[in-house]
């Protein structure tokens, strides 16, 4: 069982990530000056967005992941809400039409709790209202590409291993001041100072990444909380032996929605055979 829930992970992370493209076939600095305190020590600062996150408690989340591959670009999109005290979300994740747009994916309902994704309308052969559900440490990218969307808090925790890092300036995104920094982050770093709920994950894809190096672009509001963090990650998907680049972008906003997150009980969550994609 365990062993067919790791293939099944990775034909996860081909089939949002790369497979819906199957029918078409080092830290820049910026060299603004800093403009205050709070920009003086940007690896000290991006390492507590995490913490200032949980501190806000919970809000609403946009999520893009976008890739090149079999000289097309797709694009995954994502929106939900998340609870950072909690470490759970819920996102309505959508797939992009087929090329020939001929074929339009139903959106995945996908959960997001420490150690686990779990996924409905997902397909492979899971009936309706059955969830499946993936332990993210197994899955070689930890769940940071698998799901087409980069769990909000884990993306936070990812710069707790920030090595280097540039105050660009300040900046707005969505009518919000911000302070933009610019980085290069270590996902093995990142696992030994994460919190406990994603560090099982973290470690998986520091040894599961093309490269455990992330360069990132993260904005912070006044109150240190990430406003839009993106980064950029190399991974090899299992069908071919090049690295795959893929660009993942969290917009979080709407800080204080009521969050209410409930996991699938044990008898909804599908134990039969999941169909390879």
């Amino acid at each position: 069982m365990a062993e067919r829930r790791r293939r099944f992970g990775a034909a996860v992370a081909v089939g949002l990530a790369a497979g819906v493209c199957a029918g078409a076939a080092g830290c820049s600095g910026g060299g603004a000056a800093a403009e205050d305190g709070r920009a003086a020590d940007p690896v000290e600062t991006l390492h507590r967005a995490a913490d200032a996150l949980r501190e806000a408690g919970t809000s609403k989340a946009r999520t893009s992941m976008e890739m090149a591959t079999g000289g097309t670009r797709v694009t995954i999109r994502g929106e939900g809400v998340y609870d950072y005290r909690r470490q759970l979300g819920e996102l309505k994740v959508l797939l992009p039409q087929d090329p020939s747009g001929a074929v339009e994916h139903r959106p995945i309902t996908e959960l997001l709790a420490p150690g686990a994704l779990f996924m409905k309308n997902r397909g492979a052969g899971v009936p309706d209202d059955k969830w499946v559900r993936v332990e993210t440490a197994t899955l070689s990218d930890g769940n940071l590409v698998t799901g087409g969307a980069t769990d909000p808090f884990a993306a936070a925790e990812v710069l707790r291993g920030a090595r280097t890092a540039t105050y660009v300036g300040r900046t707005e995104v969505a009518g919000t001041a911000v302070r933009h920094y610019r980085g290069v982050a270590d996902l093995a770093v990142a696992a030994a100072d994460a919190s406990a709920g994603s560090r099982g994950s973290l470690r998986a894809a520091a040894k599961g990444f093309a490269t455990a190096r992330v360069p990132f672009d993260v904005y912070l509001d006044d109150a240190g909380r990430i406003r839009k963090v993106r980064h950029r990650f190399s991974f090899v998907n299992g069908r071919q032996t090049e690295a795959v680049a893929v660009a993942s972008t969290t917009l979080l906003y709407d800080f204080g929605a009521a969050v209410d997150v409930r996991l699938p009980a044990a008898r909804d969550i599908y134990a039969g055979r999941i169909a390879e994609d």
